[in-house]
């Protein structure tokens, strides 16, 4: 094996082999082993620490090790921690109660992961298409956006036109529709009387941070009530804070008639996610025709009751945006000096190299040097989502590292 960098020491190589030789290949990490973290800082098995710019793709929002999310884990462990949703417990009523007022829906559907959220959202959406709207059985279609991304399955990446995502991993899932990102003629002449949702992200963050035009999202809503079509977001990633609001649907005003949840609401102690919307979609499950073993478990209810209380008060959302603005400011002077282009909202930042100047892994590579962890995408792009946690000091020390390994690079 070859690692990326010089300065990897023994007990990071003796970590990194061990997981290479038995953990499948499906990462490519930066060598860095993460062995504790404390807030927006993670230190590795050396005793070295690292500003963490990533927050496990916006799953670590609050922080790691957060005290708040940490006692609630540790009192719900010492109580009970599995049941199954074959039998009640005290913990996922007062969750799915409060994770709706937070989204101002009447009905929850718990899951794990962002892609049982997904997949979810696509069976409710089409047992309402069949059930309510009336279309013919098994003609349903949903329109969902190029440069997507929501997740792995075979499903899911049945309508993905990342060739990465999906090679040697046919045949696909039939009854899907792709249209251009913001654009709303295109996704309002893909629909006809089949068409029972559009799945979209609000801000597509796989494909580099992309923000859509002002009116997209505004566009999408009229459009699809108009033509009696589910407008589902995809808030996996953007949604909790993460872009200083508790949606970012909210930026332009935009209600979805389900919100799909997940990362961040398990405060990056246990997989929690979610499907919201009002009982008039969510109501068309019945009695054994969805379920998860874990779904709506005790401990992670407990959890996910901790973090909608965090975002109840708004300190949340503020601080993101607020610490957003920073950030946007520091990054756009960047611009000209090695970076071509910046997109983002709240903290959650996309930063376009110029590819001539390096790719996006080589900056990350020398930014880890720097102490520094940041995640690439896509060749030339590099992403930043520190916890909404981080220090305004943190966040300049983080350009400053930015601005001065671009100054390396170009000699």
């Amino acid at each position: 094996m070859t690692l990326s960098t010089t300065s990897t020491t023994p007990r990071q190589f003796a970590a990194i082999v061990l997981e290479e030789e038995h953990a499948a290949h499906n990462y490519h990490p930066l060598p860095v082993v993460v062995a504790s973290g404390d807030g927006a800082w993670v230190t590795d098995v050396d005793g070295r620490r690292y500003l963490d710019c990533l927050a496990a793709y916006s799953a670590v929002n609050f922080g790691h090790s957060n005290p708040v999310l940490l006692d609630a884990a540790r009192a719900q462990l010492g109580r009970i921690t599995l049941t199954s949703r074959a039998f009640h417990n005290d913990q996922l009523g007062p969750f799915v109660t409060e994770l709706a007022t937070l989204a101002g829906k009447d009905m929850v559907l718990p899951m794990n992961t962002g892609a049982e959220a997904v997949e979810s959202g696509i069976k409710v959406a089409r047992a309402w298409g069949y059930r309510v709207k009336g279309v013919a059985p098994d003609a349903a279609n949903i329109i969902v956006m190029a440069g997507n991304f929501h997740g792995r399955t075979t499903t899911i990446i049945s309508f993905s036109d990342d060739e990465e995502a999906r090679a040697d991993f046919g045949p696909f899932t039939p009854g899907f529709r792709t249209v251009p990102y913001g654009d709303a003629a295109a996704l309002e002449a893909a629909i006809d009387e089949n068409t029972v949702a559009v799945l979209l992200e609000p801000i597509q963050g796989e494909a580099g941070i992309i923000v859509p035009p002002a009116g997209f999202l505004p566009a999408v809503r009229e459009i699809t009530a108009r033509h009696n079509v589910l407008f589902i977001a995809d808030e996996i990633q953007s949604g909790l804070g993460r872009t200083g609001a508790t949606f970012a649907c909210d930026l332009v005003g935009v209600v979805p008639d389900l919100y799909l949840l997940g990362k961040a609401l398990g405060g990056g102690i246990v997989p929690v996610s979610a499907v919201v919307g009002n009982r008039d979609v969510l109501g068309v499950l019945e009695p054994g025709q969805h379920g998860s073993t874990f779904g709506g478990n005790p401990l992670a209810a407990a959890v996910g009751l901790a973090v909608v209380r965090l975002l109840a008060t708004g300190e949340m959302q503020e601080r993101a945006g607020l610490l957003g603005e920073r950030l946007q400011a520091g990054l756009s002077e960047l611009i000209g000096h090695g970076v071509l282009a910046v997109r983002g909202a709240g903290l959650w930042a996309g930063i376009d190299i110029d590819p001539a100047l390096a790719s996006g892994r080589a900056v990350c590579e020398s930014l880890m040097e720097r102490g520094v962890l940041a995640k690439d995408t896509h060749g030339s792009t590099i992403r930043l989502a520190p916890p909404i946690v981080v220090s305004g000091d943190d966040l300049d020390w983080a350009v400053e590292q930015l601005r001065a390994v671009l100054e390396e690079l170009a000699g």
